[in-house]
């Protein structure tokens, strides 16, 4: 059996490197999925797309639109869903797609410090599992194949 994970979360650091490194030396069947994490890629598609925006506001509606198709599609295609929280970065994705994720009733876990308990207490009570590093999230996955 192989499981496919979908990675929430910021794209400004290496998070799901480390995971893929973690998933690696554990040996899970699992295969990841993301958010685009190519920030100007991300940003440009709606362009890219659909041609010149009237204006900036256009220009992050015609993006948005298509980021959030992507999502969807691959959202509906994993079977787990990992999303993480860290403090350098605000977190708006993160919390729209572990909200969408647990809405879809994916299997749901959530990687957030100690200092976000607070502010995330509703929807860590309505994920799965709750931890604090990656390293504990794909703990959970790999007692998976116990």
């Amino acid at each position: 059996m192989e499981l496919t994970v979908y990675l929430a979360g910021q794209i400004h650091d290496n998070w799901r490197d480390q995971i893929y490194q973690i998933a690696k030396e554990k040996n899970l069947p699992l295969q990841f999925v993301a958010p685009q994490t190519n920030h100007d890629r991300s940003d440009q598609v709606g362009e890219d797309i659909l041609g010149e925006q009237p204006g900036d506001v256009y220009k992050d509606d015609a993006a948005s639109s298509v980021n959030n198709f992507r999502t969807q599609v691959l959202m509906n295609k994993s079977d787990v869903v990992i999303a993480l929280f860290g403090e350098k970065y605000k977190q708006w994705n993160t919390a729209m797609d572990a909200s969408a994720a647990i809405t879809m009733n994916k299997p749901t876990i959530i990687v957030r410090p100690e200092s976000l308990v607070h502010p995330l207490k509703e929807l860590t009570n309505k994920a799965n599992v709750t931890v604090e590093t990656v390293e504990q999230a794909l703990d959970v996955l790999a007692y998976i194949f116990e």
